[in-house]
């Protein structure tokens, strides 16, 4: 009973919990936390009554910003025959059909009446409703179901969920990458638990978040970053738990050359910290003169201000006691930066990574052939690009250079269709492109060697017999 208790514990909502709020194709991620005001589509409400319950559960927006589980629909009343047209031909979109104006659906809304009693009281009101075919009055009821319906979805999030959620808000963040391309990223690199796998990712984290929920938390992420520090805003709206982020490493980019070349050394300590000892003493030097005119003649008649001198040395002392308090927080964040380094690093060096994932707004062609030495043969990689230029480039590099086998350069195509009766067709509105793919599989390099030690490694009983014939 205990087990089956924890498993439903992890399908409820829970304070402190990442969540996604969806309302029709609308995504936004939210952290649940006690009285905090959320703003979701020119709305607001509080999560607090969404504690508990199931994910996945729709809520209505009540009064006051409370939110209230919505009832199943009971569809035993809507199985009479409608009243509908035969066709739209006599229908004419003046604008005059409906008799309620804006400031009346105001007014019902102060009155308390609910989403769908407005749409009730919109399609009584409503001149032409009743002459439309049956597609026609769906169609009407969704839309203003769309408009007038205060309704939230609370969901878990997912990498499905996120990826759709970024690339319908925020495109540019992702490097307009599409939900469908990432999932095929997901299976031409492998990815799966217990493996090593290199991501190099400046898409908000989502990539990175996406390998690290197919692998469940087992095996080991090496994240290479470039700039000051590593961007992780999606990996942090999964919600992930503490053991997950254990298996997550960083390494900077610009430390790759270094650690290729073993000139990189992970055991230095901060680079300014003798100039700081040199500034210090230099300013204990200087208050060594101050402090023995202090006990000259001259300044004996300033006994009087003794207190004010006690005040301001305090205040001195307390100046001292923060910016040490300030060194000694930046040298441990220092150290602890250093591990995670040499820890990467420790990683890194054995050249035994199972995958690489490269999905960046940065020219995909030195970042690959840099990080592709870290990867064992017959091992997969794959790199996203907005644009197929510098895949080209790449593939034609990779061409050259060898050690890839199964080079394929792809792009996806996506197109979602409107599955209902007798009026199944594709949505008119679809995605443009979802970028390029280029993936492939290493292989060991046989060295070449020089002709005259392949002559002197020729079997010897082939020798014997090509100087036979000659005799």
């Amino acid at each position: 009973m205990a087990d089956n208790g924890d498993e439903d514990s992890q399908y409820k909502i829970k304070e402190g919990d990442y969540v996604v709020l969806k309302r029709g194709d609308i995504y936004k991620a939210m952290q649940i936390q006690p009285r905090k005001k959320v703003i979701f589509e020119k709305q607001w409400f509080f999560l607090d009554n969404a504690v508990d319950h199931l994910y996945s559960t729709t809520f209505e927006i009540m009064s006051g910003g409370t939110l209230q589980p919505k009832k199943p629909k009971d569809t035993a009343g809507s199985n009479g025959a409608k009243e509908a047209g035969t066709d739209n031909r006599n229908i004419v979109d003046d604008g005059k059909s409906q008799k309620l104006t804006r400031d009346d659906i105001e007014t019902l809304k102060e009155q308390g009446l609910k989403g769908q009693e407005i749409i009730q009281q919109l399609i009584e009101n409503s001149a032409t409703f009743r002459d439309k075919t049956e597609y026609a009055q769906d169609k009407y009821i969704k839309k203003k179901k769309k408009k007038y319906e205060n309704t939230v979805t609370i969901l878990k999030p997912s990498c499905r969920i996120l990826a759709m959620m970024y690339h319908g808000r925020e495109p540019g963040k992702i490097c307009h990458l599409r939900y469908d391309t990432l999932a095929q990223m997901l299976t031409l690199a492998n990815i799966h638990a217990g493996s090593k796998v290199l991501v190099f990712d400046t898409c908000a984290g989502l990539v990175l978040g996406a390998v690290m929920e197919r692998m469940g938390g087992y095996g080991s992420v090496i994240q290479m970053y470039p700039g000051g520090g590593p961007v992780r805003a999606g990996v942090e709206s999964f919600g992930f738990p503490a053991h997950f982020h254990d298996m997550l490493h960083e390494f900077p980019i610009c430390h790759v050359n270094p650690l290729l070349a073993g000139t990189l050394d992970t055991t230095a300590k901060d680079p300014n910290a003798d100039e700081k000892q040199s500034n210090k003493a230099a300013e204990e030097e200087q208050n060594q003169p101050e402090a023995e005119q202090q006990g000259s003649p001259e300044e004996r008649s300033m006994e009087t201000n003794a207190g004010d001198d006690a005040g301001q040395e305090q205040e001195k002392k307390e100046k001292e006691k923060r910016k040490e308090a300030k060194a000694q927080e930046k040298k441990v964040k220092l150290e602890e930066k250093r591990k995670k380094l040499a820890a990467a690093a420790a990683l890194l060096e054995s050249r035994n990574a199972d995958g690489l994932v490269i999905a960046s707004r940065f020219h995909p062609c030195p970042v690959l052939m840099g990080l592709l030495k870290f990867l064992s043969p017959s091992r997969p990689f794959v790199v996203y690009s907005q644009y197929k230029e510098p895949l080209i480039e790449c593939y034609t590099k990779l061409r050259e250079h060898g050690g890839t086998v199964n080079l394929r350069l792809t792009d996806t195509w996506l197109r979602h269709y409107q599955v209902l009766p007798n009026r199944t067709h594709p949505v008119l509105l679809m995605s443009g492109g979802g970028g390029y793919l280029l993936s492939g599989t290493t292989v060991a390099m046989d060295r070449p060697k020089p002709a005259g030690s392949q002559r002197a490694e020729e079997p010897a009983p082939k020798r014997l017999k090509l100087t036979d014939t000659e005799g």
